[in-house]
């Protein structure tokens, strides 16, 4: 190996033992002495929760392990914003598990602990899978309820979802094993089949205080709501059992006798391992964004072998579109190429740039996919489109909005995976979050703005130094770069792919090698769901 593969090889390693310790700061939850008081109650954690429903030796796709980082901080902070969720296989079966966590604020809703819960069921919706819902929480954090409770996309939204997948077939089991109150209460009521732990899981509108206050009974929340009064006396709750471990086992029984879903059809053969080694991605990737590398040494880590069959090599060069596997399925790919190519016009081409060529090409390769029925992959490392005259009166607009429309319009499931930069409409036209792709994790090399922190500090620094000079200020050299590193420092900040996760702009941050396997778990998710609506991009530009 060279030494420039050496040197990338040790910058992307170190990238990905920050994300592991990132991660193991995370699973901690709301620290040792929150976990300590669960389980003096005699409750499992709820990592312990999930890892006990879930098969052994089987994967599991975390989503929003990194929601509500950095966020909160003035009232605590609020690791993985409160709640675990998650693809994963339960009997064998394929679902989408969301595990409240008691140890982070009882496990009260934050804004981002509704938003991620939507996303875990939007997941499930989209690929038709069976949630699990495993309920230990103390309801909306009021100090911030004006955040979560009344809009569209607020806590109200999480039980209308539940209304609509019970309509459409989508099968809903909950398991109440702690607190379950007020507007909560809801969610397991309102899931096919709720069950309930015996002596520590408990649900009502209203607790034994508010009761009280409200119109003057003294209850206890045992008599209240506990699981004899649900079980024996109000009909709320369907099976009572007396700790979490038998409470988990019989979802697992329950979950063994689902019959299989409808097939949608994606095509999957027999997987092959890929011509390099999956490692070998941290030795090709550049220690910095602004380097150039081959995309096709990259897809060799990460396709079967000999399984590519690149559309239109020559042409819009750009990007990479072809036919290839990723662990035997049949995907489209849609790659941004990032080394300086030469077109067959001589013109010269900047990597990662979107060319009117590179466009037209990949309009055509999305639509072709969707006539196809082959699902889509983006790997994302774009700086946007080409900008200047040349570009503007060769039509970029109207051949990016070709792009977009078919992104847009794609009736396939699409896979996002940003590797590198993400900027601007380049996002966009990739399949950044906005498109609806089924799942979208970023590698810790992710970049994501509206444009590079270099680009951005100069532009900012051009309109905060013009009301300077205005106001009659004077700017020395010295102040000036100063100035632009503040500026650029602080926007940086901003594009990390934490950043991004924390806002669940992506569903994750995961190690490169990892790649294969959430792709091909969000394909096989998928193929769950058979494909209703007709390919149509309506008008698009010529």
């Amino acid at each position: 190996m060279d030494l420039e593969f050496n040197k990338n090889e040790d910058v992307n390693k170190q990238l990905v033992y920050q994300l592991k310790q990132k991660l193991k700061k995370v699973y901690l939850g709301g620290g040792e002495k929150s976990s300590a008081k669960q389980k003096a109650k005699g409750k499992m954690l709820a990592r312990e929760r999930v890892k006990f429903l879930l098969d052994d030796n089987k994967p599991f796709l975390e989503i929003g392990a990194f929601a509500a980082e950095g966020m909160y901080e003035d009232v605590g902070g609020c690791p993985s914003a409160g709640v675990i969720a998650g693809i994963g296989y339960i009997s064998g079966k394929q679902c989408m598990i969301v595990a409240n966590d008691a140890t982070v604020k009882a496990g009260a809703w934050f804004p981002m602990t509704a938003k991620k819960n939507l996303r875990a069921q939007e997941i499930a919706m989209e690929n038709r899978l069976p949630i699990i819902y495993l309920v230990d929480s103390a309801g909306v954090f009021l100090p911030m309820q004006d955040e979560i409770f009344p809009d569209k996309e607020h806590f109200g939204r999480i039980f209308r979802n539940n209304a609509i997948m019970s309509s459409e077939g989508i099968i809903q089991i909950s398991a109440i094993m702690g607190s379950c109150v007020a507007g909560g209460a809801y969610l397991p009521i309102m899931s096919d089949e709720a069950m309930i732990v015996d002596g520590t899981g408990s649900v009502f509108l209203a607790g034994s205080y508010l009761v009280k206050s409200a119109i003057g009974e003294s209850v206890d929340n045992e008599t209240l709501g506990g699981a004899s009064t649900h079980c024996e006396i109000s009909g709320v709750t369907d099976y009572k059992h007396e700790n979490d471990e038998k409470c988990l086992t019989a979802i697992k029984s329950i979950v063994s006798k689902i019959g299989a879903p409808e097939d949608a059809g994606f095509n999957r053969i027999k997987s092959a391992m890929p011509k390099r080694k999956l490692e070998d991605v941290y030795g090709i990737l550049p220690d910095t964004r602004e380097k150039p590398y081959d995309m096709h040494q990259l897809l060799e880590c990460l396709i079967d072998e000999d399984s590519l069959d690149e559309y239109k090599a020559g042409f819009g060069q750009s990007i990479v579109c072809g036919l290839a596997r990723i662990d035997g399925w049949a995907v489209g790919i849609v790659a941004n190429q990032r080394k300086v190519v030469k077109s067959g016009k001589g013109e010269m081409q900047i990597g990662g740039v979107i060319y009117s060529d590179s466009a037209d090409k990949a309009t055509r390769f999305i639509m072709n996919c969707n006539q196809k029925k082959i699902p889509l992959v983006f790997l994302q490392d774009v700086t946007g489109f080409m900008v200047g005259s040349r570009s503007e009166h060769g039509g970029i607009i109207k051949d990016g909005a070709k792009m977009v429309n078919a992104v847009s319009n794609s009736v396939v499931p699409k896979f996002t995976i940003v590797l590198g930069n993400s900027y601007g409409a380049g996002n966009y036209a990739m399949c950044g979050k906005a498109y609806d792709p089924r799942l979208i994790f970023a590698w810790p090399t992710a970049k994501i703005a509206v444009m590079s922190g270099a680009s951005a500090g100069k532009t900012l620094w051009q309109i905060q130094s013009a009301s300077m000079k205005n106001a009659g200020e004077e700017i020395t050299k010295e102040e000036e770069e100063k100035q632009i590193k503040i500026i650029t420092d602080r926007y940086d900040e901003q594009t990390t792919p934490y950043y991004a996760a924390s806002r669940l702009w992506v569903d994750g941050v995961i190690d490169p090698i990892e790649t294969r396997v959430a792709i091909s778990m969000g394909i096989e998710a998928a193929n769950q769901s058979p494909i209703k609506k007709r390919f149509n991009v309506g008008i698009i530009q010529t």
